[in-house]
């Protein structure tokens, strides 16, 4: 028969002890959106990202209290340490895992950087000494490399209808943590204090004030850890000798009718320009947005004599309540109509160009007090999150359009690991540069904090240009 030419010779074989063969059966059968196993990946995603930021509200305080900078200028500078261990950690083992996940499946690397939340982030906030706590910060990113497989998983987890979603997800769990992490440090640091009816016959909150915001977030990835014994694994195991693989691609390519003989498939992902390009430019607005979560905890709790806004943690902890709820609505109800109506690079262009006069305003609210200042700083923080994450969601499926499906694994991994780089140095930087910049309160040049919101602008700005040819490559249709 004439159609039985344009039928594939070979039907893809499937392994009864395979799991991904047996995860792709299931796919295949079911159309419907797996409610369930999105549930876990956004719940294990955000108990991994939670940790990253919870400590920027209260690292003020704690570095005070552990008597490890001489001077109150210098706190920042050694705040900048502690938070640049854990992406450094990361940096340094993002890709090994990312090996790992390939050879011996997604679920076991979920766990064990699950187990590593509970463990190290706990005993984080029981360090008795600035060493203990860059140890096991560190500790923390370097044996936590699930962020990358996972955003493979999202996508392996279901048919293809729905793969846009899983990414989805992925990113809007990374988005809120992000948000939602400094929000549990700030209320819950320091609760003998904050809480005296409540916790100040507990001994151990008055010896380790930091310990109930990591505990919290230790307790939320207990829950992530369950969660994972109804997840299925991904991985094809099964052993299959290259000429049958190779038959089996070829078969696969006849199906996919964009993919043809000079597929991208098989390019090397070093020499993709597009995924390169896009990768580039999530790291720079990282870095400016890891530099900024920082900076702004450590200017809002010092003291206004040196250009700050003397906040309390728990006010600070209430602004990333606010961000982060209007974030979470923001992705829910708004994001994806703005991306279908302008696109991911016009929308990450115009975010950045209005984030740029935002951080620059910033020091300027020091001359503001009251309820009008409380409002302004929300208003203000919470503009620039939801502009963050914008860029962030956009750069995400720049980085997934540059690549066929079965590389987008490899691709998040390089992505994470650059991008562990980049917001390594952010914590560090700004730090050091925090501290300097409030020894210099009567420079005729930006004085004080202005110039740390300014150096922020012109990251920004870097970005911004970034998003334009011939920086930023984009894939052929």
């Amino acid at each position: 028969m004439v159609g039985s030419s344009e039928e594939p010779l070979l039907e893809v074989v499937y392994y009864d002890n395979c799991p991904g063969c047996i995860q792709d059966q299931k796919n295949e059968c079911t159309r419907g959106i797996p409610y369930r196993e999105f549930f876990f990946v956004w719940l294990i995603m955000f108990a991994t990202v939670l940790p990253v930021a919870c400590l920027f509200p209260f690292l003020y305080f704690m570095i005070r209290d552990l008597k490890i900078a001489k001077r109150v200028e210098d706190i920042g500078f050694y705040a900048g340490f502690v938070g640049a261990s854990f992406m450094l950690g990361r940096a340094l083992t993002s890709t090994v895992w990312g090996i790992i996940a390939d050879h011996y499946g997604r679920k076991p690397v979920m766990i064990i950087g699950t187990i590593t939340v509970i463990i190290f982030n706990t005993l984080f906030g029981l360090s008795v000494n600035y060493w203990m706590a860059i140890i096991t910060r560190f500790l923390l990113g370097a044996l936590n490399g699930l962020i990358g497989p996972i955003k493979a998983y999202a996508i392996e987890v279901c048919n293809k209808e729905h793969q846009a979603l899983g990414i989805s997800l992925a990113s809007s769990a990374w988005a809120v943590g992000l948000v939602v992490g400094p929000a549990i440090g700030g209320y819950l640091s320091q609760p003998a204090e904050k809480f005296p009816n409540i916790f100040s016959t507990v001994p151990l909150f008055k010896w380790f004030p930091y310990f109930l915001p990591c505990l919290c977030i230790s307790l939320i990835a207990v829950s992530a850890l369950i969660s994972c014994i109804w997840l299925p694994e991904t991985l094809h195991t099964h052993g299959i000798d290259k000429e049958v693989e190779s038959i089996e691609a070829s078969t696969e390519s006849n199906k996919k009718e964009t993919m043809g003989p000079s597929s991208p498939k098989q390019q090397n992902l070093l020499k993709n320009w597009p995924l390169m390009s896009s990768i580039l430019l999530f790291c720079i607005f990282s870095l400016d947005d890891m530099a900024f979560t920082e900076i702004f905890s450590l200017w809002a709790e010092s003291d206004k004599r040196f250009g700050g806004l003397s906040f309390p943690s728990e006010d600070t902890g209430q602004v990333f309540v606010v961000s982060g709820f209007s974030l979470l609505l923001f992705q829910l109800f708004f994001y994806a109509r703005l991306n279908r109506l302008l696109g991911p690079i016009i929308l990450a262009r115009i975010c950045a160009a209005l984030s740029i006069p935002l951080l620059f305003g910033f020091p300027f609210m020091t001359y503001l007090s009251g309820p009008i200042l409380s409002v302004v700083v929300n208003c203000a923080s919470l503009l620039k999150n939801i502009l963050s994450v914008t860029i962030v969601n956009g750069t995400f499926i720049l980085q997934n359009n540059a690549v066929p499906q079965d590389q987008r694994g490899a691709a998040n991994g390089i992505s994470i690991t650059a991008m562990s780089l980049f917001k390594a140095v952010a914590p560090a930087a700004s730090g050091a540069i925090f501290s300097w910049a409030q020894k210099r309160q009567q420079a005729a040049f930006l004085p004080g904090d202005q110039m740390v919101f300014f150096i922020l602008s012109i990251v920004e700005l870097i970005g911004l240009i970034w998003t334009f040819r011939p920086f930023l490559g984009l894939p052929k249709k």
